[in-house]
């Protein structure tokens, strides 16, 4: 493609192509109300509304609840969705979807109640083992068959782009880790984003959802380019995360220039809502790029962080659930370890993003491009009054070991980093991640 970096050169036996794929999105304050005309417009007449225990009384789940009556559609609650959802979670969320003959979904949350959504969709249609839709070797790497049920996706958190993507994150019980369902089939048909659902969300969660939205784009800017993945011989081959490409480049560098410039402004004051409406946005943009790129290093690492932290509970988070790492804290708290060890690989795609967030690159040499990316991101989180690294969230270097090898099973996120890498690397950059000031 003449048109393009150099970054996307064909390589001999890669990819010669990419595909494009995403919702219809609907953006702005106040589009709750189109639900209901929107799944008029889909042939919904029975929709189970699905949603979470804090969300149920706000005023967002009620607006849908009214646009949906407003159209005349007949609709049925299931709020128990789990923070992080597990596959029993998703179990429960599926068996709910069989208790009465709906003929569409409406999710209103953040990542974990679309995650649950998408799963429980695929269940619901294509019963099975449930790891069979997972990829090898944790799964069986069935392809989800076909459809599933009309999905209008309503986010009310700015950092998963989960209403973007054809990507479903479950955590696995039996392995105490966190894997992906990737398939077009369980891309939401419609994604409505009313950047209202954020305004008075408290500053611990718009930080931590805004640095998995800025990760989101760092990692797509930076993943192994989809020309250096192999070729496939049908288009039904080609894999959700098939690297970055034009249209990632797109979204991700956005992504990052709103992030840079209104994530710290949007954690400090609640009334600030030009600045959670760009990181809404920005959320958005991201979630186009990696539902079309996938992500690396830092979001394979995160599900390690997550499933072995200690002693740790974030604020204004829920506390019955025992010690708890956001994910998008889970995420940074390793990347500027990740991107100093990565940028050896692709230096001038770090350095891109990096000026694209903010820093400033004059005189920046591509040796110095690991360096002036995770300061930056360092900056950011000092900024935010995010955790010092992992023992901010109370792991250490003897944790480096353990956190590896539960990293080192997401193949694919792994395979996506623009630097080849094996489980060693990964145990270092753990170490290299415990402390940064």
């Amino acid at each position: 493609m003449g048109c393009c970096h150099h970054y996307f050169d064909l390589a001999e036996g890669g990819a010669d192509a990419f595909t494009v794929s995403m919702p219809r999105l609907t953006f702005g304050r106040g589009t709750l109300a189109e639900v209901g005309e929107r799944a008029l417009s889909r042939g919904m007449s029975r929709v189970a509304l699905i949603t979470d225990a804090a969300l149920s009384g706000s005023t967002h789940v009620e607006r849908v609840r009214q646009s949906l009556s407003d159209a005349g559609i007949e609709f049925a609650e299931y709020a128990e969705v789990l923070i992080e959802p597990t596959d029993r979670s998703v179990l429960d969320a599926t068996a709910f979807l069989k208790s009465a003959d709906f003929d569409g979904v409406v999710s209103v949350g953040g990542g974990s109640v679309i995650d649950t959504a998408k799963g429980a969709l695929v269940y619901l249609r294509y019963p099975a083992t449930f790891t069979t839709y997972f990829g090898k070797p944790v799964g069986d790497g069935v392809a989800v068959p076909g459809p599933v049920l009309p999905h209008i996706a309503c986010p009310t958190t700015s950092g998963t782009g989960s209403e973007m993507t054809g990507l479903s994150v479950i955590r696995l019980e039996h392995l105490e880790t966190k894997f992906v369902i990737a398939s077009g089939h369980i891309m939401p048909d419609e994604a409505i984003v009313d950047p209202a659902t954020i305004d008075s969300l408290p500053a611990t969660i718009v930080a931590s959802s805004g640095f998995d939205s800025m990760s989101h784009a760092i990692e797509c800017y930076t993943a192994r380019a989809y020309s250096r993945w192999p070729k496939v011989d049908r288009p039904g081959a080609r894999a959700q995360i098939q690297g970055a490409n034009p249209w990632s480049d797109l979204g991700a560098l956005e992504a990052l220039k709103l992030v840079g410039k209104y994530l710290v402004r949007g954690v400090a004051d609640v009334t600030d809502l030009e600045a959670r409406d760009s990181l809404m946005w920005g959320a958005t943009l991201a979630g186009m790029a990696f539902g079309n790129c996938g992500t690396h290093l830092p979001h394979a690492m995160s599900y390690g962080v997550s499933n072995l932290v200690k002693g740790f509970s974030a604020p204004d988070y829920p506390t019955d659930r025992g010690p708890f790492v956001p994910h998008g804290i889970s995420v940074i708290v390793t990347s500027p370890a990740v991107f100093r060890w990565t940028a050896q690989a692709a230096p001038e795609r770090h350095l891109e993003a990096a000026a694209a967030l903010g820093a400033d690159i004059s005189g920046a040499a591509v040796d110095d491009a690991g360096e002036v990316t995770a300061k930056r991101i360092i900056a950011l989180m000092k900024a935010a009054r995010i955790p010092n690294g992992l023992g901010g969230v109370g792991l250490g270097e003897s944790d480096a070991g353990a956190l590896a090898d539960s990293a080192a099973r997401q193949s694919r996120a792994i395979g996506n980093s623009p630097r080849d890498c094996a489980r060693d690397d990964i145990a270092a950059m753990f170490t290299a991640a415990v402390s940064y000031w």
